[in-house]
C-alpha cells in the first residue's frame, strides 16, 4: 500500500501555546506566519511512509492560486525556506509520520486548508484539515515584528486596558476590556474582512493583500465605521441615542462584535471616536498586529486642508458655528505597528489608523496607516492621511470676533493650542504615558515651526512660508489687555461652579471696559451648546493694573445639560470703552460625576466563584431616576450584568453585590458603568488578579 493517512493529529494545545494563541483556544488551531507548526500523519495499516513522494498543499480565499500567493504546493523536503511554505520530516515510524512545517513570513492572514497529495500530478487530492493563520510579531522576519517581549505582550496579548477622556485640563482613564482571544472574535475579525467592499469587488486579490498590514489596516479602518459598507458601529454625535446604546455606556468590545456578527452585519448603535478605536484595536490585536489607543487633547478637525482652524465668537463670547473645522475636546485613534516597504526608509514603526468617519481618505472613510514619524516632521506628502493627522496635533488656531453688522476681527492666533497631552497606557502598568513629543517637537520651538512649514510647503507647494511660522507665539506686549479664567476648586456635578477672572492692563493708561463672561455646555466633538448662563459688568481698571473678579456659575444653570455633555466652556470678552479692541479668553472645564466603587470579595481562583461588590452614592441634592448600574469583564463574566434601579435619593447609597466565576487566568478588569436621567458615563473598573487552582 502507498502512503495513506488515516487521520491528522494537528497538536492544538501544543501548537497553539507555542504560536501565543493558547487564549483563544486549545481545540482548534490557530496559527501565526513565519513559525514551524507540528502535525502527525496517522498512517492506514501497511502504509508506506515513503514522504518524498508527498506533497502539502495550503490554501486560503474562494480563489486560491500560487500566481496571487494563496495557495502553495511544496514538498516535505528539508528545512525550512525563508520565503515559501515548506515542510520536514521530524520523525517517522510504520504508523505515523510527524512534520514540521513552516509558513513563510509573508503569507497571507486568514482561513486555510491543508491537504495532501501523495505524487506529483496524482488527481487525489486528500484534505487533511483547517487553521487560521495571523500575523506574527514574535518572527523576524514579519513586517509586524516588535522587539521587545514587554511590548508585545502589552500591544499583542493584553486585552484589557485603558481609554483617556475629558478635556485638556482635567481628564482620567476608564477601563476597557478588548477580549481579543474570546474564542469567537477570531472568527468575527476575519469575517469583518470578508464582508468589506475589497473582498466583494475582487476576493482573490483582496485575500492575496491581506499579507500586508498596511492593507489589512486600512480596511479594518474603513469597516470599524458603518460609513459606505457593512461595517461594525454607526456613530452618533447628537445625543439622540434611540434605539441603541449611547456611546459612553460601551465598556468593552466583544459585546459590540458579537452583536453586529449574530444581526447579519448590520451596523450596531451607537460609537464615538474612543468606541470606534477601542473596537479596532481589538480588530488589530486579535489579527497579530499589535497595537496601542491614543488620545490626542484639544484634537483639531481641520476640514479644509489649510492646517489652520478659524473659530468665530460674537462680542458676547459666544462661539458661533460659522467654520466647519473644530477643536474637539479629546479625539482618540490607534497606533499600529508595522513596516512600511510602501515608502521610503525612515518610517516604520508607529503608523496612525483613525476609524471614526471624519474625512474620506480615497473615496472611503478611513484613515491612515500615517507613520508618526512624518507627523513629527511635517512630511505631509508621505501617503497615508498625513495632513489630516498633523493638523489634529499641530494645526495653528485663529480666533475671530464677528460684530454685530457681521465684520470680522482678528482677536488672537496660537500655534500652542491643538494638541496636548497626547496620551496612552504604559506598557506593563496602569499609568498613562504621554507620547506628545513623538507627535510634534516642544511647542514654539525653532524645530516645531520648522516642521509646520514644512508641512505647510509639502501639502501646498508654497515655497515662502518662513520658519518661524505666520504666527508664531510672541512675549505680552505693552499696551494690551489680558484675561485669564481659574477655577477656585474642582466642579463637582451638583455644586455651582466658582471662578475667578484675573484682568491685567499693560496700558499706560486706564481703561474702561465692558466684560460678558458667559458659560455654555460642550460636546466633546468642540461643538458649544446654546449659553446657559451670561454675566455683564463695567470695570475701570488702572494703568499697568490688575484686578480680580469672582464669578459663580449656578448648578441650576448648566445641570440639564449635563445629561449629554461633562464640559462646560467659560467664555470672557473684554470691549474697550471708545475702541474697537476686543480682548478674549475661554477655558474648558470637566464637571465631574458622583464616584463608582468596585471592591472584590475574596481571591479569584479559576473556575471558583467570587464575589464583586459596587457602591455608589448619590452626592446630588436631587433625585436620580431610571439609573442603569452595569458590570461587565473578560474572562469573569460571559455577559454583562445590567441592573435597573428606579430612584435615587439625595445622599442615598447603592450597594450592589454579584458573583463571579472566573473562565481565565491571569490579570483581568472588571469594568462598571452608572447611567441616570441627570448624568452619563460614571465608570469604574478594577484589576483582579485570577489564580489557578492547585
Amino acid at each position: 500500500m502507498t502512503f495513506a493517512v488515516s487521520s491528522t493529529d494537528f497538536h492544538y494545545e501544543a501548537n497553539n501555546k507555542a504560536h501565543h494563541t493558547s487564549e483563544i483556544t486549545g481545540q482548534r488551531l490557530i496559527l501565526r506566519r513565519g513559525q514551524a507548526f507540528t502535525i502527525t500523519l496517522n498512517l492506514h495499516k501497511g502504509s508506506q511512509p515513503e514522504v518524498d513522494k508527498v506533497q502539502l498543499i495550503a490554501e486560503t480565499g474562494p480563489s486560491p492560486s500560487e500566481a496571487s500567493g494563496t495557495r502553495a504546493v511544496f514538498r516535505v523536503s528539508g528545512p525550512p525556506v525563508r520565503s515559501s511554505w515548506s515542510a520536514a520530516v521530524q520523525n517517522s515510524s510504520s504508523s505515523s509520520v510527524t512534520l514540521s512545517v513552516t509558513s513563510p513570513a509573508n503569507a497571507s492572514i486568514g482561513k486555510y486548508s491543508l491537504k495532501i497529495q501523495v505524487a506529483k500530478g496524482t488527481p487525489q487530492i486528500s484534505a487533511l484539515g483547517e487553521f487560521i493563520l495571523l500575523f506574527n510579531p514574535w518572527c523576524a522576519d514579519d513586517s509586524v515584528h516588535m522587539q521587545k517581549d514587554n511590548e508585545k505582550q502589552e500591544y499583542v496579548m493584553n486585552e484589557q486596558g485603558l481609554l483617556y477622556r475629558g478635556c485638556a485640563e482635567s481628564f482620567s482613564p476608564s477601563g476597557w476590556n478588548f477580549g481579543q482571544f474570546e474564542e469567537d472574535i477570531v472568527d468575527i475579525c476575519l469575517k469583518l474582512l470578508d464582508v468589506s467592499p475589497d473582498y466583494s469587488k475582487n476576493p482573490g486579490l483582496d485575500c492575496s493583500r491581506r499579507s500586508d498590514p498596511t492593507y489589512v489596516g486600512r480596511v479594518v479602518s474603513a469597516m470599524v465605521n458603518c460609513n459606505g459598507d457593512r461595517g461594525i458601529l454607526l456613530g452618533r454625535w447628537d445625543n439622540d441615542y434611540s434605539g441603541g446604546t449611547p456611546p459612553t455606556r460601551w465598556t468593552g468590545s466583544v459585546e459590540i462584535l458579537r452583536q453586529w456578527s449574530i444581526n447579519g452585519c448590520r451596523p450596531v448603535k451607537y460609537g464615538q471616536c474612543w468606541v470606534y478605536a477601542a473596537v479596532m484595536c481589538t480588530v488589530m490585536r486579535c489579527l497579530g498586529i499589535p497595537t496601542r489607543v491614543i488620545t490626542n487633547f484639544d484634537s483639531a478637525h481641520d476640514t479644509d486642508g489649510n492646517l489652520t482652524i478659524d473659530e468665530y465668537y460674537s462680542i458676547s463670547g459666544q462661539e458661533l458655528k460659522l467654520s466647519s473645522d473644530s477643536i474637539w475636546n479629546f479625539h482618540v485613534w490607534v497606533e499600529s505597528w508595522m513596516a512600511r516597504s510602501d515608502l521610503p526608509a525612515g518610517y516604520d514603526g508607529w503608523q496612525v489608523l483613525d476609524p471614526t468617519p471624519q474625512e474620506k481618505s480615497e473615496g472611503v472613510y478611513c484613515c491612515g496607516p500615517a507613520p508618526v514619524k512624518a507627523i513629527l516632521e511635517g512630511d505631509t506628502d508621505i501617503k497615508h492621511d498625513v495632513p489630516f493627522v498633523f493638523a489634529e496635533v499641530n494645526a495653528d488656531k485663529v480666533r475671530w470676533v464677528v460684530g454685530s453688522d457681521g465684520s470680522k476681527q482678528k482677536s488672537s492666533s496660537s500655534t500652542r493650542l491643538v494638541g496636548s497631552n497626547i496620551s496612552t497606557k504604559a506598557v506593563g502598568t496602569y499609568a498613562r504615558e504621554d507620547v506628545t513629543h513623538l507627535y510634534k517637537y516642544p511647542e514654539g520651538s525653532k524645530t516645531e515651526r520648522d516642521a509646520f512649514a514644512r508641512a505647510v510647503r509639502k501639502r501646498n507647494g508654497i515655497s515662502d512660508v518662513t520658519p518661524n511660522g505666520p504666527d508664531a507665539p510672541k512675549p505680552p506686549a505693552s499696551g494690551v489687555i489680558e484675561l485669564s479664567i481659574k477655577l477656585q476648586k474642582t466642579p463637582v456635578n451638583g455644586e455651582d461652579i466658582t471662578f475667578y477672572l484675573r484682568i491685567v492692563n499693560r496700558n499706560q493708561s486706564s481703561k474702561n471696559l465692558s466684560i460678558t463672561t458667559i458659560a455654555q455646555a460642550l460636546r466633546h466633538n468642540g461643538r458649544p451648546e446654546d449659553p446657559c448662563w451670561k454675566n455683564t459688568q463695567s470695570i475701570k481698571i488702572g494703568a499697568n493694573g490688575e484686578t480680580k473678579v469672582t464669578l459663580l456659575v449656578p448648578y441650576s444653570k448648566y445641570g440639564a445639560s449635563m445629561m449629554k455633555n461633562d464640559i462646560v466652556k467659560l467664555t470672557a470678552v473684554a470691549n474697550e470703552e471708545g475702541s474697537n479692541e476686543m480682548h478674549m479668553t475661554e477655558k474648558d472645564v470637566l464637571v465631574t460625576n458622583p464616584t463608582l466603587s468596585i471592591e472584590v470579595k475574596g481571591t479569584p481562583v479559576l473556575y471558583q466563584e467570587f464575589k464583586a461588590e459596587i457602591t455608589f452614592t448619590n452626592t446630588l441634592s436631587e433625585t436620580l431616576r431610571n439609573c442603569l448600574l452595569t458590570l461587565s469583564g473578560t474572562g469573569l463574566i460571559r455577559t454583562k450584568y445590567e441592573i435597573p434601579i428606579r430612584t435615587l435619593g439625595p445622599n442615598r447609597l447603592v450597594r450592589v453585590t454579584i458573583p463571579l466565576t472566573p473562565t481565565k487566568p491571569g490579570s483581568r478588569m472588571l469594568t462598571a458603568d452608572f447611567d441616570c436621567n441627570l448624568f452619563r458615563d460614571v465608570k469604574a473598573y478594577k484589576t483582579v488578579e485570577v489564580k489557578r487552582a492547585y
